[in-house]
């Protein structure tokens, strides 16, 4: 028989981490996504001082496991004695920053290569139509190249922040107490993991089930022009009316 006791006890210790998990996520995504912006603007430049560096930023970062990456933010950064004595060291010492930072360096590597293909999918007619009709510089980008590449990127970019949000689970490993965090911690002093990572793993489950919902219905209200018409639809398949008499072909 479970326990239903120490589950609801469990459920709220674990809720209680809850925003510090959420913090992360969103804080994490904000950074990595403002980051991703200028490297995808470098990655697609005809510059090879900046295209380079770029492409070399997305490989390290995609190529290398993000726990190693947060551990080199997390152990690393206090090595270097300019950083230990810079003005940042009050704030890069603190282990949620820490966390903060792996995760948004991290993302923002797998974000630019996702804008990017965002990017090359819009179609070159489109771009020559609306210069055509006198756009250019921000409004181009504004009115048809921004629409289209979100749209296009959108369904990769949804599986990337589901991910993120699984990510924050590593942040208790660099001492941050998120809902993994205080399961590993409730864990040490029960040793019942059965239950309570079944309970960390239904907050996820619900919070991976909300990212769902909101990133389908982004992707449902940039993409008016393939909904379903169902008025449409069945007016195509309405069956013919009967000919009149006077109009039947000869034969």
């Amino acid at each position: 028989m479970p326990d239903f006791p120490f589950i609801f006890d469990t459920m709220g210790k674990l809720l209680a981490a809850l925003p510090t998990t959420l913090e992360l996520f969103i804080l994490s995504i904000s950074v990595g996504g403002v980051l991703a912006c200028f490297i995808t603007w470098a990655r697609i430049s005809p510059y090879k001082l900046l295209s380079l560096p770029a492409r070399g930023y997305i490989f390290v970062f995609r190529g290398s496991p993000l726990l190693i990456q947060m551990f080199l933010v997390y152990y690393g950064l206090g090595q270097f004695a300019v950083v230990r004595h810079s003005i940042f060291w009050p704030v890069l010492r603190e282990p949620f920053v820490c966390a903060v930072l792996g995760l948004a360096l991290c993302t923002a590597g797998y974000t630019a290569e996702i804008l990017r293909g965002g990017l090359i999918a819009v179609p070159a007619q489109q771009i020559e139509a609306a210069r055509a009709c006198g756009m250019s510089g921000l409004l181009l980008l504004r009115r048809v190249i921004a629409p289209i590449a979100i749209r296009q990127a959108l369904p990769a970019y949804s599986t990337e922040i589901i991910l993120m949000m699984k990510s924050t689970a590593l942040a208790s490993l660099v001492t941050v107490w998120e809902v993994t965090g205080v399961a590993q911690r409730i864990i040490s002093q029960t040793y019942r993991a059965m239950d309570v990572f079944l309970c960390a793993a239904a907050i996820y489950l619900v919070l991976n089930f909300v990212l769902v919902k909101l990133t389908g219905g982004l992707e449902y209200y940039l993409t008016p022009h393939l909904r379903a018409r169902p008025t449409s639809l069945s007016a195509g398949l309405r069956p013919l009316p009967p000919p009149a008499a006077g109009d039947a072909s000869h034969g």
